[in-house]
């Protein structure tokens, strides 16, 4: 333990040097929009230190003075505007023909992340359940491409008239697609789907071991269907959000809070696991199966997002690079400081808590990649890595919501976290860090206030309404035997006993 409280003061020490660098940084990015202010005595003392390690050169907010103005909100990209008014038609046709090559690559990576959330799951989770899990994670892919095509993508990007959601492009042809994206056509489609069974997916780990199949098909089909592409019309569809000026690069919001929240609504009306909590409020550890099993699907996971961010640029240009150095430094930070703090509270240095801790510097960098700064990225994946581990002790201990994976603290908590961190931390002039005033922090805010409401009471209603019908939970003796026997009559593991009464 002591070697432990050595480690968290070097780690503190070193967080600490990167916050004074980022004071300057910020100041530096501020001083074009708010004049040259008086350098203060913390200032000067970081300016000497710069300058004894010879690091006085100005740092990222002057080096990179244009982020990436790309989203994935239905624009071609920028990389029409950056080529010549004399370009041919030829060098335009190869021009297209790269984005969508990078786009379709982008979106492998993003379906690549759908094994990644499967491993995860089944580690975490009982050898009994994971013929179970490997199920979920696969129809929920299928269903979701299924409902998407037939009404998802019309909800979202067929705004018209209706300011709510799309009245239009329902089972859409080659002409709706290229009118929602001239240059990438049934590219820009396929990716959209991946991102929306991203958001589909995250809810199966929160409710896993406990729910019936034919249940999370349903639930699966309503989120494809309704929940994720309405949200989505708003922001990045062309709707209210983002004519406000809401900004979720790549989805903090859109895809990984929306489909938190609809894990917490989901877990919680189902209940925790038999033998979770005691009854005198005592608080049992489930352990799962298999955690190298976790750990390689996190850095799939970690793989994939480095076509999850950049991907959402929809073009080739200078920014892909920019946007994957921000995610993995993210990422990267999350691990550490999430690896000390749980060394910190239970003593040993926990692997589940860093396993997550690297998805929530993921999930937290996602809305702002594009805008923030690598020593903000740092600083944004270091705290949502601390407050993971906040939020699963909190969501566990004290709200009593069994959530197996840790999918609300990860997904719902650090992608609102990131949301408004986006609001503080860009480095293009908007951010409250960089003299850019309250307003675009506070319209971060409202979005991710808009997310939790919405797919909170979305969510509930849908529960309760499966919950009512068709029945949302199996039976004690199906759930102590196990999932896979009971529910797909086979075992992912037939040479091993895996019933038990836990």
């Amino acid at each position: 333990m002591r070697t432990w409280k050595v480690i968290f003061v070097l780690v503190l020490l070193f967080f600490g040097f990167l916050t004074a660098a980022f004071v300057k940084e910020a100041r530096q990015g501020g001083k074009e929009n708010l004049g040259a202010p008086e350098e203060t005595p913390i200032e000067k003392c970081v300016e000497g230190f710069f300058q004894i390690l010879s690091l006085s050169s100005p740092l990222y907010a002057e080096e990179t003075p244009s982020l990436s103005t790309d989203s994935p909100e239905g624009e071609a990209g920028s990389a029409a505007e950056d080529s010549p008014e004399t370009e041919d038609d030829a060098v335009s046709e190869n021009r297209a023909g790269l984005n969508n090559l990078w786009v379709l690559i982008a979106t492998f990576l993003v379906f690549f992340m759908q094994l990644g959330f499967m491993l995860v799951e089944a580690g975490f989770s009982r050898a009994k359940n994971a013929v179970n899990i490997m199920m979920k994670n696969v129809i929920d892919f299928a269903v979701g491409s299924l409902a998407f095509f037939v009404v998802g993508f019309g909800l979202m990007w067929g705004l018209d008239k209706c300011g709510f959601c799309g009245t239009r492009y329902f089972l859409p042809t080659s002409a709706d697609v290229f009118k929602v994206n001239p240059e990438l056509g049934w590219t820009f489609f396929l990716f959209q789907s991946v991102f929306c069974a991203t958001s589909a997916t995250i809810v199966s780990g929160a409710m896993a071991e406990r729910t019936k199949f034919t249940s999370y098909l349903i639930y699966s089909l309503v989120i494809s269907a309704l929940i994720y592409p309405i949200f989505g019309a708003w922001t990045w569809g062309g709707g209210w959000l983002g004519r406000l000026g809401f900004h979720d690069f790549a989805g903090s919001t859109v895809v990984h809070s929306v489909g938190g929240w609809l894990a917490l609504a989901g877990a919680a009306t189902l209940g925790p696991r038999v033998g979770k909590y005691s009854a005198d409020g005592r608080v049992n550890a489930i352990p799962g199966h298999h955690i190298l099993m976790g750990a390689l699907g996190v850095l799939f996971l970690w793989f994939g997002w480095f076509g999850f961010n950049p991907g959402s640029t929809l073009a080739v240009n200078s920014s892909i690079g920019y946007i994957a150095v921000t995610t993995n430094l993210a990422a990267a930070a999350g691990a550490v400081s999430a690896m000390v703090l749980a060394s910190l509270v239970y003593g040993v240095s926990d692997a589940t808590m860093t396993l997550n801790g690297i998805l929530a510097g993921l999930v937290a960098i996602t809305a702002g990649c594009d805008v923030v700064s690598p020593l903000g990225a740092i600083l944004i994946g270091a705290m949502a890595g601390c407050l993971v581990i906040g939020s699963l002790l909190f969501i566990d201990r004290v709200l009593k919501i069994d959530d197996p994976v840790g999918a609300i603290s990860v997904h719902a908590v650090c992608g609102t976290f990131g949301t408004i961190c986006t609001g503080l931390f860009a480095a293009d002039g908007t951010g409250l860090f960089y003299g850019g005033g309250t307003k675009f922090l506070l319209i971060q805010l409202l979005g991710a206030g808009i997310a939790l409401v919405w797919a909170l009471s979305f969510g509930f209603i849908l529960f309760q309404a499966i919950k009512r019908t068709v029945g949302l939970r199996v039976s004690r003796h199906e759930e102590l035997r196990g999932l896979d026997i009971e529910e797909h009559g086979m075992q992912a593991y037939p040479n091993f006993d895996t019933w038990t009464t836990v």
